[in-house]
């Protein structure tokens, strides 16, 4: 239970189901953090006291968790790590997998639980004929959350409920206000939700004690066009923030560590045929040997474009899209699909 609406209303449901139901929050905030009234972020000490109410009205226990130090060493760390390196990362995916999906169901495992269920726009059934538990979007399409989930292995969505997977976002909050919850008309939670008040940069800079250095901008050719603030404040397809006057839109078309250089480019320039995609983890298969023509996504807010995945090696594939698509960044997830059901999905290592 985050304080939200959504999974306010999970528990609601599960509980009027006549599922026996503990509510759960964990603390990811530093000790010397966990007091503060960070607005929009979920998880914090505002977002504890209405879960706990919330918990209170539908009378069902409630216990707060301390996961500080996973959430540090698995998400904080990771996503400082990856823009140092010049990726971008996906935390919410990696928060997913390796907190919610893994250290909770461990400690609700403890507590005697046979599953744990969240407030995700998604759905999970089982396919008898495959063996296999299946992922799909949610039903309200603007909210799906299966992007965000792909990397979910099997064993974790065996012990996993989404109540709300079949509902919009409208009837969330009409069933929570009916349902009489405090929580029916608080705004939902942002993206990075443990970064306040400060950019990327500034935060990486302040969590490790990496100098953010300035470099120069270039074009494709090493040209020299500006100056850049720092590797950590730039991503693949950026437009904005660059500072440099030019007689057509530029955006950052690659991101040079080694020379410390951000790339810029045209529009076209950040147009790609396709990529290259690790760190695999399969959903309605075990894995491909022939090409397979799939729906891929490359960034939660963008709609899926057909595309053909083939095997390069044991945990690598190329994905080979049958429109270019607009800048496929090292460091975000790739999903791929079936219609509505979540094939399987990686990391995008590099743009073809």
């Amino acid at each position: 239970m985050s304080g939200g609406v959504d999974s306010s209303l999970a528990a609601a449901i599960l509980k009027k189901q006549g599922f026996d139901v503990i509510g759960v929050t964990f603390r990811t905030w530093p000790k010397e953090e966990c007091g503060m009234s960070i607005g929009r972020a979920c998880c914090n000490l505002e977002a504890i006291v209405r879960a706990r109410a919330v918990a209170q009205s539908l009378k069902i226990p409630y216990y707060v968790f301390d996961f500080s130090a996973e959430f540090k060493k698995n998400v904080i760390d990771y996503f400082c790590g990856e823009y140092i390196k010049g990726l971008t990362p996906n935390p919410c995916i990696v928060c997913n997998e390796k907190i919610k999906f893994a250290a909770l169901l461990e400690k609700a495992r403890s507590l005697g639980a046979a599953h744990i269920a969240t407030g995700h726009y998604a759905k999970v059934s089982f396919d008898k004929k495959r063996g296999r538990f299946l992922l799909r979007d949610g039903s309200d399409k603007a909210k799906s959350q299966s992007y965000f989930l792909f990397n979910l292995k099997q064993e974790q969505l065996a012990h996993t409920i989404f109540p709300l997977g079949g509902m919009t976002k409208d009837r969330v909050r009409a069933l929570a206000k009916r349902y009489k919850l405090k929580t029916y008309n608080t705004v939902s939670s942002q993206d990075v939700c443990f970064i306040q008040d400060m950019s990327y940069a500034e935060y990486i800079k302040k969590k490790t004690g990496v100098e953010i250095a300035e470099g120069d901008i270039v074009d494709a050719g090493g040209k020299v066009l500006g100056r850049h603030k720092g590797i950590p404040f730039y991503t693949i397809g950026q437009r904005r923030g660059l500072g440099v006057a030019y007689s057509q839109p530029l955006y950052v078309t690659g991101i040079d560590i080694k020379n410390n250089r951000i790339v810029v480019g045209t529009k076209k320039d950040v147009l790609r045929k396709g990529l290259i995609a690790d760190r695999l983890n399969w959903v309605m298969v075990d894995g491909i040997d022939e090409p397979m023509k799939v729906s891929a996504k490359i960034r939660y807010g963008n709609k899926k474009a057909k595309a053909t995945i083939s095997k390069e090696s044991s945990d690598t594939v190329k994905v080979i899209f049958d429109e270019p698509q607009e800048a496929p960044t090292p460091g975000q997830a790739v999903v791929f699909y079936d219609k509505d059901m979540v094939f399987g999905g990686g990391w995008i290592v590099r743009a073809l």
